[in-house]
C-alpha cells in the first residue's frame, strides 16, 4: 500500500475499510512514517500516541475481519486538540505548566471517537491554553502553516487544522471559544464547524470561557465534517451547559439543491474592512450560489457593532476565573503574550460583565429575526490572509489593526451567541493562501450549514490538500 491511499476523505477511505479494502494497520502505519516525515516542518503534534494508535488499529482489523462494524469512524485516524483529556496519555494545553499532566480519565467525547471505533493517532499543538487565535504561542513552538511555513496557521485549535490540512491525520478536534476552530480552518482551507452551543460536550476539555466554549470538527470535506458530528454530538449530563436535543443524522440534507433558498449577506460588519483577495473571494462564492438558484438578500444588523466588546469582556472574565490561581501561584511559567492578556482580563469589572450579556441578548434576539427571513448568513471566515508568525500589526484597507483582533474580528459574534458556523474552502489568494467563506444558521440547524456547504463544495470544485511540503 502506498501513500496515497492517505489523501482520501474519511467517506472513500471508511468505505475500502468495511470492504476490507484497505487495513487499519496498514494506514496507521504510513500515516506514522508521514507524520515522522513532515511533522517537523508544520509541529502540528505536541504527542503521537504510536503504541495505542497500533494498537487500536489491530483491534479494528479484528472487528471489521469478524463483521463487526461500527461505523463510518471504525478504522479511522482521529487527532486530538491538546486540551481534551485523555487517559494515560498526556494533556498540555501547550503550556509549560501542564507540561507533564497526565489525566485519569478520557473527555466525553473521546469516549464517544472511541466507542465509534476511531484511532486516536496523537495529540495536536494549540495556542497556549487556547487564548489566542495566532496559533504561534506555545510552549512547543508555533505551529506553521502547511502552505506556507512562514505564515501562521491561525489559532487556537492550530495543530488541528494543520494535521488535517497536511494529511498528518483524517479529522481533528478543536475548540472554539472567539473563533479557534474556524479561524484555523479557514488559515488553512479545511472544513470546521463550531456547531451550537450545547450540541457536544465539553466535559473532559479543559476550559477558557465558560459559556463561550464549544467543541468541533475540523476534516478536509463538509461530508467528513458531519460523519464526526454524529459521533460528538448528544446530551452529556456531566456537562452543565450540555444540550438535550433528538438525535439526528447530520448528513441528511447533503446533496439537496439550494434553489429556491435564500442566503442572507449582511450589509455591514462582516464585509466591513476586508483585504482585496478576501473581498474578490466571496463576491465570487456569492455568485456561485446564485448560479445554484439561490436567492441572496442583503440585511441589516446593527446590534453587532457592539458584538466584540461583549466578546472580549465575557471572555477576560470568565478565562480569569479558569487562570486566577495559577497566576497567583505560577505566573512565571506562562508565555508573556498569554500572561499579559490574563492580567488585563482580571481589570474587566462586574458592570461590563453584565452590559455584555445584556448586548449578547440583545444580538442573539436580532439575528433570530433575520432567520425568520433566511436560511442561513453567509460572510468571510477571516477578513485577511494569514500573517506572518509573530506579526503582530496588520494594515486592512489603509487602516492598521491587531492581528489578534483582526483574526477574531467575524467569527467572535457567533461563539458569544452559540450560534452554529461552519467555515468552508472558497478559494486561494494570488500566493497561494487558503481563503474561507463562513456560513452561520438558526441554532441546532448545523444540517442545513452542511447542505449549503456541500452545495457549494461541489460547485466550486475546491478540495483543499497540501501534500507536498518542505521538511524541516
Amino acid at each position: 500500500m502506498n501513500q496515497d491511499v492517505l489523501k482520501l476523505d474519511i467517506s472513500a477511505l471508511s468505505t475500502k475499510i468495511r470492504h476490507r479494502e484497505i487495513s487499519p494497520v496498514e494506514i496507521v502505519e504510513q500515516l506514522l512514517k508521514r507524520i515522522e516525515r513532515v511533522n517537523p516542518a508544520i509541529n502540528a503534534f505536541i504527542t503521537v500516541t504510536y503504541e495505542e494508535a497500533m494498537d487500536s488499529a489491530k483491534k479494528a482489523e479484528s472487528e471489521i475481519a469478524n463483521g463487526k462494524w461500527r461505523g463510518p469512524l471504525h478504522g479511522v485516524p482521529i487527532g486530538l486538540k491538546d486540551l481534551i483529556y485523555t487517559k494515560g496519555i498526556r494533556t498540555t494545553m501547550g503550556s509549560k505548566i501542564y507540561e507533564r499532566f497526565v489525566p485519569d480519565f478520557d473527555a466525553t467525547v473521546v469516549h464517544k471517537l472511541k466507542d465509534a471505533g476511531a484511532i486516536i493517532i496523537g495529540k495536536l499543538n494549540t495556542h497556549e491554553f487556547a487564548y489566542g487565535p495566532t496559533g504561534d504561542v506555545s510552549h512547543f513552538g508555533p505551529v506553521r502553516n502547511p502552505y506556507d511555513l512562514n505564515k501562521m496557521s491561525g489559532g487556537s485549535s492550530s495543530g488541528s487544522a494543520a494535521a488535517v490540512a497536511s494529511a498528518l491525520c483524517f479529522g481533528a478536534l478543536g475548540t472554539d471559544t472567539g473563533g479557534s476552530i474556524r479561524i484555523p480552518s479557514s488559515a488553512c482551507g479545511i472544513v470546521g464547524m463550531k456547531p451550537t452551543f450545547g450540541r457536544v460536550s465539553k466535559h473532559g476539555v479543559y476550559p477558557l470561557g465558560f459559556t463561550l466554549d464549544h467543541v468541533g470538527p475540523m476534516t478536509r470535506t463538509i461530508r467528513d465534517n458531519a460523519l464526526l458530528l454524529n459521533v460528538l454530538a448528544g446530551y452529556d449530563r456531566q456537562d452543565s451547559y450540555s444540550a438535550q436535543r433528538r438525535e439526528e443524522d447530520f448528513t441528511r440534507h447533503i446533496g439537496e439543491s439550494v434553489r429556491g433558498k435564500v442566503i442572507g449577506v449582511p450589509s455591514t460588519f462582516y464585509f466591513d474592512s476586508l483585504s482585496d483577495e478576501v473581498r474578490k473571494r466571496m463576491e465570487e462564492a456569492l455568485t456561485i450560489f446564485q448560479r445554484m438558484g439561490a436567492e441572496l438578500e442583503t440585511v441589516d444588523i446593527p446590534a453587532l457593532s457592539h458584538a466584540s466588546w461583549a466578546q472580549l469582556k465575557t471572555l477576560q472574565s470568565e478565562a480569569y476565573a479558569v487562570h486566577e490561581e495559577h497566576i497567583e501561584q505560577e505566573a512565571e511559567n506562562f508565555h508573556p503574550e498569554v500572561l499579559e492578556r490574563l492580567v488585563l482580563s482580571s481589570e474587566a469589572k462586574g458592570y461590563e460583565y453584565v452590559k455584555a450579556q445584556q448586548i449578547r441578548q440583545n444580538i442573539s434576539e436580532s439575528l433570530n429575526k433575520i432567520f425568520k427571513r433566511v436560511d442561513v448568513l453567509a460572510a468571510p471566515t477571516l477578513p485577511i490572509l494569514p500573517p506572518e508568525i509573530g506579526q503582530r500589526e496588520i494594515q486592512v484597507e489603509k487602516r492598521k489593526e491587531q492581528v489578534r483582533s483582526a483574526l477574531l474580528r467575524l467569527t467572535g459574534p457567533t461563539s458569544l451567541t452559540g450560534l452554529p458556523s461552519l467555515s468552508v474552502p472558497c478559494g486561494f489568494s494570488d500566493t497561494g493562501l487558503p481563503i474561507g467563506l463562513q456560513l452561520i444558521g438558526r441554532s441546532f440547524d448545523e444540517a442545513v450549514l452542511y447542505q449549503f456547504g456541500a452545495a457549494f463544495e461541489d460547485a466550486a470544485g475546491i478540495f483543499s490538500l497540501k501534500w507536498e511540503i518542505e521538511e524541516g
